[in-house]
């Protein structure tokens, strides 16, 4: 397993981590056993944030008496010292710890900077000084805004979403950040659950200076990356050519199910329902085609264009025309129109 130091924080971990969202969806013991079975396999790395509901709790629930063994991230929403502030102090309190290890401005949608007028970078500095902090970070989903962070040199990582999937330019924002010294925390590397073939994804990883949080719910799930410490992918010319396959099924507009969209004025699950055209075509489709899902699909039908999905999208898709897209080609799968 190849190991990635994040630029300038030194911090030098194998080049597989442990994206602690989805276990927000199970039970404490279950987390508690899958973030210890991740340190055991070989992981080192944990990514979490206040906006993963009880997330980090169960993160410092596993690593409790044992915090000098692994690098904790975690993310604050905040748009204000004050709430900032509030956020860090609850974060030490659920991770069980006086520090975090990279600290993060979750989501981004401007460069912060030094007298800025937010007074967030300010906060970010005053943490670092406390030691509350170790390294000054920063996530972001819009590719301009990132290009912006790595050149203001301001940060000591930067998370963007980078799977196989990725564009020249989103490439051209990895080796920018390895220029300057700046570590790279790539999410989404199965592009929101739609990249099922993980060795494929992680053979693509191990190509870039690049740090992967794998987002981890199930017990089979973490296996699947754990056996790379034994058996390392590497990219071979069947890889690629499946990678290049798989990204003409994929080009154009689609969802990554991130959620940031949600909630819905009208309760249409848009996370699930604008990207319904790839996730049947992928995934056991007999769940999808079933009566739950018929019902969610047809929900579309009432959207009243409010516009709010759409300038919550960090990628600027159109979500609305995009949920009408797949409704369309749901009916016709239903009806037989279409097979997958």
């Amino acid at each position: 397993m190849r190991t990635i130091t994040l630029g300038k924080t030194g911090i030098t971990v194998p080049q597989n981590a442990f994206g602690a969202l989805p276990i927000q969806r199970v039970d404490l013991e279950t987390a508690v056993k899958l973030l210890r079975k991740a340190y055991d396999g070989g992981m080192r790395f944990f990514d979490t944030a206040r906006a993963y509901s009880d997330s980090e709790i169960k993160v410092g629930t596993a690593f409790d008496g044992m915090r000098d063994k692994v690098y904790i991230a975690t993310k604050t929403q905040a748009k204000n010292p004050e709430q900032f502030w509030k956020d860090l102090d609850t974060s030490l309190t659920n991770l069980r710890t006086d520090y975090i290890d990279i600290y993060q401005l979750h989501c981004a949608n401007q460069c912060y900077r030094p007298g800025d007028g937010t007074g967030m970078y300010e906060a970010l500095l005053e943490a670092k000084k406390q030691g509350k902090i170790r390294h000054i970070s920063i996530t972001a989903h819009l590719i301009g805004v990132a290009e912006e962070i790595v050149k203001s040199g301001l940060y000591e990582t930067l998370q963007f979403p980078f799977s196989y999937l990725a564009s020249d330019r989103d490439i051209a924002l990895v080796k920018a950040c390895e220029a300057a010294d700046m570590g790279f925390i790539a999410m989404k590397g199965l592009a929101g659950g739609l990249l099922t073939n993980s060795k494929a994804c992680m053979a693509f990883m191990s190509e870039y200076n690049a740090l992967p949080i794998w987002g981890i719910q199930r017990e089979e799930e973490l296996q699947e990356w754990l056996s790379f410490f034994d058996e390392p992918a590497v990219m071979t010319d069947e890889i690629r050519t499946f990678i290049e396959k798989d990204k003409m099924n994929l080009q154009g507009d689609f969802c990554r199910g991130c959620g940031y969209c949600m909630p819905c004025t009208v309760d249409i699950q848009i996370s699930q329902c604008a990207r319904m055209s790839q996730l049947i075509r992928r995934a056991p489709s007999q769940n999808f085609k079933g009566e739950f899902w018929q019902g969610e699909m047809a929900k579309i039908e009432n959207c009243v264009d409010c516009g709010i999905c759409k300038t919550k999208c960090p990628y600027g898709l159109d979500t609305p025309n995009l949920l009408r897209k797949n409704l369309s080609d749901y009916k016709k799968i239903i009806s037989g129109e279409i097979e997958v």
